[in-house]
């Protein structure tokens, strides 16, 4: 595989997970958010299981099922706003792969019965919003992925959307991802810090194993 093939397969990833995110979003507004979900676990297998970009090596890829992926749950959906806690907070994230990678502290938001977490810009290239967390399910069995999951990455095209009060953001549970390097360590992953970790448990979302 050349250098270019590679470049091309994954800008084709990030076409196809910018179409995605596109279509969930439309699903979501015309039918439900429980939709719009069953298209995002369509979507997600789609891409993992078969495109070649995906983090899963060939030998992953002719066993793959899918992913675990728990009910959809509508308390785990919210519509919530940032506030300034924490924000200009400078976090730079040292990879094995792209260096040292900064982010930048957008405020915080607060979820009922959850806790807090912080929302983060991207201080370089191409921008984005940032959303990773890691819950009191990481790293059990039947759980989650033990180094946390992503709920948005707008730059890399993860992104539900806006809520219907000003300001605020969709934050649905029930779509936290497991991050590439849950199936290859070669992938590098900024991980959820102390202020993206909830005590509670999060049993929504994709889970850990299976594949």
């Amino acid at each position: 595989m050349t250098l270019l093939t590679t470049a091309l397969d994954t800008a084709d990833w990030r076409k196809s997970v910018f179409d995605l995110y596109s279509a969930v979003r439309r699903r979501a507004a015309e039918d439900s958010p429980e939709a719009a979900h069953a298209l995002w676990r369509d979507g997600r297998d789609r891409l993992l299981g078969g495109h070649p970009a995906s983090p899963l090596d060939a030998g992953a890829k002719a066993s793959f099922t899918g992913v675990p992926l728990a009910p959809y749950d509508p308390a785990y959906r919210f519509e919530a706003t940032v506030n300034d806690d924490g924000a200009g907070e400078i976090r730079n994230v040292e990879t094995g792969t792209d260096g040292t990678v900064p982010f930048e502290r957008l405020g915080s938001m607060v979820l009922p019965g959850l806790g807090k977490l912080a929302l983060w810009r991207l201080k370089s290239y191409g921008g984005g919003i940032f959303l990773p967390l890691r819950d009191g399910t990481a790293g059990r069995d039947g759980g989650t992925y033990g180094a946390g999951r992503y709920l948005l990455d707008t730059v890399k095209g993860a992104h539900l959307g806006e809520g219907r009060q000003p300001g605020s953001l969709v934050i649905d549970l029930n779509f936290a991802y497991n991050p590439s390097c849950a199936y290859d360590e070669a992938w590098a992953c900024p991980l959820p810090g102390p202020d993206n970790r909830l005590e509670a448990e999060v049993p929504v979302g994709e889970l850990y194993g299976g594949y």
